[in-house]
Order: structure tokens, then sequence, then C-alpha cells
């Protein structure tokens, strides 16, 4: 394995000079307020391409010299897949990318705007990979290793550089930990410098093989797809156990309660594989330093739209901001705007409502009606429910 030190690190920065950018650290005051200590964010999701896996990409096509005429081919389900394209794209040579079924359509279509072939190959990032190195050796091609790869978790640790510049009092590092090169690169850079600083990495126990999990055949369910690696590489595996103090894990709930606290509060998009790290704190699996500051790296910021509706769904339910209930109403003219006039004099307002006539005991004269309104809190959407009942009608809520 080749060495992975400072001066590596500090190469990489000059080979991605021209593209990678000095990522912010933000405050918290929300997160500091609500867990104690001092907590900053690194906003890796504001990076070239939306994800820290730029730097990795540009410190490999660097590395590769003349030979990467021939093209690159790499394997990824997104963010390192986008990487590849655009360094690929800025050093003029053809890139073919793997990625598997049901990937990113953003980052799918993110790569064929620089260029790339984008090919779909088996239903695991495992399979991807395979057939990125079959197509590498087939055609001479270099292939592009997502993270088990020296020159790949030095240009990740750029990233550590960046934070030991810009925190005086760097005390803690959270960050997410998927095959494992940002986690060992970040934390070589760190802990190089300033050996007190502690490091801690963060899985989706959806998909967390660093703990010993073995996740079954096939594609993994997770919010955070950008880390789910089933199984840890030969190179940053031992970095890891090195260089990592802690590993944890953090549950699907809280990964979308904390890409939904990001969004609200801090007013940062960032993708669950990047939001992992807050989900950790507000979960408590682990803890702000007492002293100094503890920084979360939020590594990217790609999600897809679609995600997005879902969880703000989730979360205003959770909020009590969101009432749906179940009613039967007589089937006449007129039935559903008297139901739903009480709902509006108490201020409820409707977002979205259905008849359901299959599957229900119904009078010949009446129908199911399924409506979700939106509301200020659980006080008003009682006083709705209570209205409602008060006017006949037998409400039940969902």
């Amino acid at each position: 394995m080749n060495e992975i030190g400072l001066d590596a690190i500090r190469a990489a920065v000059e080979a991605g000079r021209e593209v990678v950018k000095h990522t912010p650290v933000v405050p918290s005051f929300t997160l500091s307020d609500m867990l104690g200590g001092t907590i900053a964010l690194k906003a890796e999701n504001l990076q070239r391409m939306g994800a820290f896996k730029i730097r990795g990409a540009m410190n490999k096509l660097a590395s590769l010299g003349e030979a990467v005429t021939v093209g690159v081919t790499a394997g990824s389900a997104g963010n390192h897949a986008q990487a590849i394209a655009f360094a690929a794209h800025h050093r003029g040579v053809p890139c073919e990318i793997f990625v598997p079924d049901g990937a990113s359509i953003s980052k799918i279509e993110s790569c064929r705007a620089f260029g790339a072939v984008v090919h779909e190959a088996g239903s695991t990032i495992t399979e991807a990979l395979a057939a990125a190195m079959a197509r590498a050796e087939a055609t001479g091609m270099a292939f592009c290793h997502p993270f088990d790869d020296p020159v790949v978790i030095a240009g990740q640790g750029t990233l550590g550089l960046e934070l030991v510049d810009d925190v005086d009092d760097l005390a803690c590092v959270i960050v997410p930990l998927g095959g494992g090169g940002l986690a060992a690169g970040t934390a070589i850079a760190v802990k190089t410098q300033r050996p007190n600083v502690r490091v801690v990495a963060v899985q989706a126990a959806a998909c967390a093989p660093y703990l010993g999990g073995h996740p079954a055949d096939g594609p993994v369910m997770t919010l955070a797809d950008g880390i789910a690696v089933k199984h840890p590489g030969a190179i940053t595996r031992p970095l890891v156990e090195e260089w990592v103090d802690e590993v944890v894990a953090v549950d699907e709930d809280t990964i979308a309660d904390a890409m939904v606290l990001l969004m609200g509060r801090a007013k940062l998009y960032v993708e669950g594989a990047g939001a992992v790290g807050v989900a950790a704190l507000m979960s408590g699996v682990t803890a702000p330093a007492p002293r100094g500051t503890t920084c979360v790296v939020l590594s990217g910021g790609n999600v897809d739209l679609g995600v997005v509706p879902g969880l703000i769904r989730r979360h205003e339910m959770q909020a009590g901001r969101r009432l749906t209930v179940f009613v039967k109403i007589d089937d006449r003219p007129g039935g559903l705007a008297r139901l739903l006039a009480i709902f509006a004099e108490v201020g409820a307002n409707l977002l979205e409502v259905q008849h359901v006539r299959e599957g229900l005991h119904l009078h010949v004269r009446e129908t199911g009606v399924r409506a979700s309104f939106e509301v200020r809190g659980r006080d008003q959407a009682d006083s709705a429910i209570s209205a409602a009942r008060a006017a006949g009608y037998d409400v039940h809520e969902e």
C-alpha cells in the first residue's frame, strides 16, 4: 500500500487547485443550542459537483499523466461518478461510468452532461464496480476506484487540511463513512497535525460494514445511498481502524430528521449521506466535544428532488402541522363542501382530498373521504376534529 501522509495530501491540493473549492465552515447556533458545545458545519455540499468527491477525482486524473488519454472508467452510485465525469471533461479525455440500477437520476444526467457514457450495471455498487473494472481491462482505460485508492484518499484528505487551517480550536470532527476514503483521508490530515482532535465516523445503520454489519444481497434501502458500501476497502479499512477514534451508526428516521433540520434551520440542502454526522449528534450516538469546536462534515448536497416532498410530509406529521382524517359523508351535492367548511372555519387549510368507495361498508348514499389539512399545531387539529364531531361526523384521524 502506498504511504498516505501530509506530503501526498498537500500535493493533492495542487492537483485540484483549478477546480476544487475551499468550502466554508459555518457555525450552527441551532445545533449548539440544542446539544451544547460549539458545533460548526463543513459545507462540502457547496463543493463543485455538490460533493467532496471532486477532490479525489482531480487528484486521480492528475496522477495518471499521459496514460489517461485512452480514457477512464468508474463505478459509483452517483457522486464519484459525477466527479470523475467532470474531471475527465476538464482534462479532455473519454469517460465511461457504471451505476447500479435505480441510481439517482439527477446524478446520471449530470454525468451525461459532461460527456460521459453511462451504463446501468447490476443492482449494487459492487456489481457496478466490477463492470467498470472489466471495461477498463478490455479497453485499456484507467479504472478509478471511488475510495480504495491511495491517490483518491489523499485527494479527500485535502478537506482535513482546510479544517485545520480554518478552525483554531478544533476538538472533534464528525465525518460520514461509506467506503472510507473521506474518513481516512480527513483523519490522517487532521490527526497528523493535531493528534488530540477526536475523529468520529458515521455509517447508516442499514449498511454498516465497519461495525460488523453484513447487508443482504441486493440494493440497500437507505436515504444515505452515497455511503451504502457493503464492504470496506482493503486499503481504507486498516486506515480507518488506525486513524478514526470511533465508528457509529444512525437509523433512517434520524437521517431524515437531520436533512429537514439542515434545510429548515441551516438553509443547507444536504443529501442523506451528507447528513449522517448531524444525525449522529441529534440521536445521541455521539456527543459534541465539551471544549473547543466540533465540526460536522456535510459531505454532499445532491438530493433527488423527488425525495424532498416525502421528507416535508413526514416532518409536518411529526410536528403536528399536518392532519389527515377519514370521514363518511352523504354522497349528495354539497356533502363534501359542508364537511370542508367546518375545517375551514377553524383555520385548517385543505391540502388534499380523495373519495374512497372501495373496500368499505357504505350506505348507497354514502362515500368515504380522506382529507389532509395543514394546521398550526396539535391544538388546532384537535379543535377541527371536535368541531366536525359536534356537527355529527364520525371522524377518524389517520
